[in-house]
Formats: structure tokens, C-alpha cells, sequence
């Protein structure tokens, strides 16, 4: 079988490239271990997105915004950072940015499913779902994919697309720096009595992360990173226990809490390839960068990192030049290496800084916080980066 363009993973970023490729002259093919109906009708997984305003104009233009259900498209006015029992908040806001909410809150199996949905019928795009990549190999002329029931797919250009643990960047030989966190995040949706009034928290408290993410009425996303070694007996929890638990450890900001939906466990890990290219191979997504969740970057760098790959490669199709160039990959690493590094170097300072529980570190987030209280310049600036006009 012989393609343009393969894509191995058929999650967000492979689907978003694909899709991106529609009315380019090229033959594309996305290749996903999970069965068809997996793809087609995701399960529900509790994680809620927030799309920055450049993500959600990718979205529309990808035709993909259109199938999500309004009702659960949730407004993200003002973020604040919280550390421990400190009275400093750090707050950042629209108001000075043109109005309208930060970012939107979107559940992501909603995203998954919309994006299936725009490529369901594309005419260029074969979609070879329930198998994975046996093995691959690359060299000047082609990529050459072996797919696990046999079958070999050539192409010009390789995507990797599958996960922060990318088979395929190991198989190309692509290292990685890989911090495996010891944490485990569960996300699970509650009710409660209080108004989040469209407000996130990021509260740094001894020894537990707690993020609350608001969502439409009276309900919010209930991060909560723990190491992982702490996070079993919550998970043990009947639904009445867990409602109880996640209200104490808010300290009933908002209330009495009830569970909504299953909570859902993730192990923490952070990744970042050594390289975003290698010969007539290109990687995007979580394959590329795994952002720690802290900053809500990560679904936002992908859709990202699959556009600027998309506009390369349509520009060179459209002028009969070779889509996996070696300038053309180095100018798509180039620019998503400068989207992207200073974000996951920030992440990973706040989070070391923040989930520090010697007492220099606690005195050093109550500095940066009264500090970040005294200059609306930097809150501005890291606002324009939240809402990524």
C-alpha cells in the first residue's frame, strides 16, 4: 500500500492533521491501535480541555467546533493561583485583553468525537483502525510502516502522533527526556452548592495539588494530585465517601460536593523529544512534548505543533515539492521547539517550585506570589499567554 502522508495515532492530533490535509493533493493514512468504534464514539474520560482562543479558531477551521454540544462548552473567566494558607492570590483575568472568558472548558472525549466526525468521509484519508506499527524503517526515498496483521504501508512522510510514550519516536531512534513524577492526578466532575462564578483554582496546598475547573451551572472538574502511593484509598471511595472527601480537602470552598461522573486516575510524566524530525519522519502532539497539566497547555501545543506541520507540508505539495524535505522538517522543529520549550521549562519550574514541601520552597512561593500581586505587567503577559489570541 502506498500513501502520501502516514499518521500513526488517530487521537486528537493525528486526527486534527489529517483533517487539515483534506483538500491538499495527497493521499493520507492514520493508522490507530483501538478499534474503530473507540475512535468514532470515545468514552467518557473525565479530563475537561481548556482551549485557548487559537485553538478553538483551529477548531472551526477544521470544521470540528460545529459538533460539539453547546451545553457542555464551559467559560474560563479568571484563573487564580492559590498556595497553602497564604492570603495572596495571584490572579489573572480578560478584562484587559479584549473581553470574553480566558479559555474555553471542553470535555475532551466531546474533541475526539468532533474531530472523527470531520473526517469520517474525507475522500483522501484512509482510516486503518484496530492494529498497530509492527516495525518501520526510513531512508532518503520513503518511510516504510509494517503494520501487526503484515501489511506494509510506504509513504513520503511518517507522523508520529501516539502518545508521550511514542513507540514510533523510539523506533526512529529519537531519544527523549522523559520525568516520570511519582504523582497521580485524578479528575472527577461534582456538583456544588456554591457559584464558581466562571473562576479556575490552582491551590498549592501541603502535601496535595488541588485544581478546580468550572464547568456549566453549578458543577466543576475536581483535579486532585497526590503522590501515587496516596491515591488508592480515595479511589476506594463510594461515591457518598468521595463527595465527602473532595469537600474537605477544598475546605468547602464551594460547599457541599457530590460526584457527577466516575473519577478518573492518570499517572503523572512529563516528556520532550531530543528531536521533533528525523528522516522523512516528523513528530506532533504528546509524541513531540507531554506537558505537566498544570498549565493546560499541553491539547493546546498539539493542535499547534499538527497546524504548523499541516502548513508546511500544504505549501510544499501545492508547489510539487518534496513534503518531507530535510528543510521542511528542520524549519517545522525549528518553529515548534521556540512554540514550545519555554512553556515546559516554566511548567516544570512551577511545579517543582510548588509541590516543594521544604520550608525554603514554602517561602519562596509566598514570595512569588506577593511579588506576582505587585506587577500587573508580568500578570498581563502571562495572560496573553493563557488566552493565545
Amino acid at each position: 500500500m502506498k500513501t502520501d502522508v502516514v499518521i500513526v495515532g488517530g487521537g486528537p492530533a493525528g486526527l486534527s492533521l489529517a483533517r487539515a490535509l483534506a483538500d491538499a493533493p495527497l493521499q493520507v493514512t492514520v493508522i490507530e491501535r483501538q478499534p474503530l468504534e473507540a475512535i468514532a464514539t470515545p468514552a467518557y474520560d473525565g479530563r475537561e480541555i481548556a482551549l485557548t482562543h487559537r485553538s478553538v479558531d483551529t477548531l472551526k477551521a477544521l470544521g470540528a467546533w460545529q459538533y460539539l454540544p453547546a451545553d457542555e462548552i464551559s467559560p474560563l473567566n479568571e484563573a487564580q493561583v492559590l498556595n497553602g494558607a497564604s492570603p495572596f492570590a495571584l490572579s489573572f483575568e480578560a478584562s484587559n485583553h479584549g473581553g470574553g472568558p480566558l479559555s474555553l472548558m471542553v470535555p475532551n472525549h466531546r474533541i475526539r468525537e468532533a474531530l472523527y466526525r470531520t473526517v469520517q468521509d474525507q475522500p483522501n484519508l484512509t482510516l486503518l483502525a484496530g492494529t498497530g506499527v509492527a516495525a518501520l524503517r526510513t531512508d532518503a526515498r520513503a518511510a516504510e510502516v509494517t503494520l501487526d496483521d503484515g501489511r506494509t504501508i510506504t509513504a513520503k512522510l511518517l507522523v508520529a502522533a501516539d502518545s508521550r510514550f511514542s513507540h514510533v519516536r523510539e523506533q526512529l531512534g529519537i531519544a527523549a527526556e522523559i520525568n516520570r513524577l511519582g504523582r497521580s492526578m485524578m479528575v472527577c466532575r461534582v456538583a456544588h452548592e456554591g457559584d464558581h462564578r466562571g473562576i479556575a483554582t490552582e491551590w498549592f496546598d501541603n502535601h496535595q495539588t488541588v485544581a478546580m475547573l468550572p464547568l456549566n451551572g453549578r458543577r466543576s472538574s475536581f483535579v486532585l494530585t497526590l503522590p501515587a502511593d496516596g491515591m488508592e484509598a480515595i479511589t476506594a471511595l463510594d461515591d457518598t465517601a468521595l463527595g465527602a472527601e473532595l469537600t474537605r480537602r477544598y475546605e468547602g470552598r464551594l460547599g457541599r460536593m457530590t460526584v457527577d461522573a466516575p473519577p478518573k486516575v492518570y499517572p503523572l510524566a512529563t516528556t520532550y523529544a531530543r528531536h521533533f524530525a528525523a528522516t522523512r519522519a516528523a513528530l506532533i502532539g504528546d509524541a513531540a512534548v507531554g506537558m505537566h497539566p498544570v498549565t493546560a497547555h499541553g491539547f493546546n501545543l498539539g493542535l499547534q505543533s499538527q497546524a504548523t506541520l499541516a502548513r508546511l507540508v500544504i505549501e510544499a505539495a501545492s508547489r510539487g515539492r518534496d513534503i518531507a524535505a530535510p528543510s521542511l522538517l528542520r524549519r517545522f522543529e525549528m518553529t515548534h521547539r521556540l512554540a514550545s520549550r519555554p512553556l515546559y521549562a516554566a511548567t516544570n519550574f512551577l511545579v517543582r517550585l510548588y509541590t516543594d514541601e521544604r520550608p525554603g520552597a514554602r517561602l519562596a512561593r509566598h514570595a512569588t506570589l506577593r511579588a506576582g500581586s505587585r506587577f500587573p505587567l508580568a500578570r498581563r503577559a502571562i495572560t496573553a499567554m493563557l488566552m493565545q489570541r
